[in-house]
């Protein structure tokens, strides 16, 4: 998921953000970017809905296929998250196609279901089906607070967006460590991603709220259920490890 979200906030995030520093060179194809309507202060509220929409059938999809495939060994469900990542590099390339980018959204979030799915059976079996109900409540309403703070307050979250592209991937850096050391432990882990994904949240909001003529609801959505997905895995893990105490 980290690196899922990585390659989108360098390739489909920070590359559109007025004033934030590229984290690579643009090629040609960033350069020419299909041109969508300019989204103004007065439509933001219509593309918020259509990204929610958007990002609430994707999260409905990968509810289902995480629920029918609860049983895969972890081998196949890494097997779906790197098929995934493929997807999103095809997503990135359907901006001038919405449709088929929707339509390749939703397979994403069908194999990101698959490839998370030995996780949730893991912690179902462990704590029970209600650890996963608290984590997806949280995260459904946490991810509301933050639409609120992004369009409530006039602070352009875009502004931290290398401070949260940096803590991103010292927090992949960490997580591959910490495999081998564990000079972590699972609950600080958990935290730390919880604090980053929500600052990568509001950011993402912001976007929403400052489009550019370029972005589709559909590249927006991608950003808002990686940071939504990593979100409830990280109250998965706390919320786990409160059962465990109890």
């Amino acid at each position: 998921m980290f690196i899922e979200r990585a390659f989108d906030f360098e390739f489909g995030g920070s590359s559109v953000q007025p004033g934030a520093r590229d984290m690579v060179q643009r090629s040609e194809m960033y350069q020419q970017r299909p041109r969508y309507p300019q989204t103004s202060a007065a439509n933001a509220p219509s593309l918020l809905g259509q990204v929610l929409g958007i990002t609430a059938v994707g999260f409905l999809i990968t509810a289902v296929a995480a629920y029918f495939f609860q049983g895969v060994p972890y081998g196949v469900g890494l097997g779906a998250s790197l098929g995934g990542l493929l997807v999103l590099f095809a997503i990135n390339g359907t901006r001038a196609n919405p449709a088929l980018g929707l339509l390749l959204f939703y397979a994403f979030t069908f194999l990101e279901g698959i490839g998370i799915a030995p996780v949730i059976a893991r912690y179902v079996a462990l704590d029970g089906n209600g650890v996963v109900v608290d984590a997806a409540t949280t995260t459904g309403l946490g991810m509301l607070i933050l639409a609120a703070i992004s369009f409530t307050f006039s602070i352009d979250w875009r502004r931290f967006s290398g401070i949260a592209f940096g803590a991103l991937l010292l927090l992949v850096i960490a997580g591959l460590i910490s495999a081998f050391t564990h000079f972590l432990q699972p609950g600080v882990y958990a935290w730390l991603t919880l604090a980053v994904f929500t600052l990568l949240t509001l950011i993402d909001f912001s976007r929403i709220r400052g489009a550019q003529p370029w972005d589709s609801p559909v590249q927006l959505a991608v950003a808002i259920y990686l940071d939504a997905i990593n979100i409830f895995l990280a109250f998965l893990q706390i919320f786990g490890n409160r059962n465990s105490r109890d």
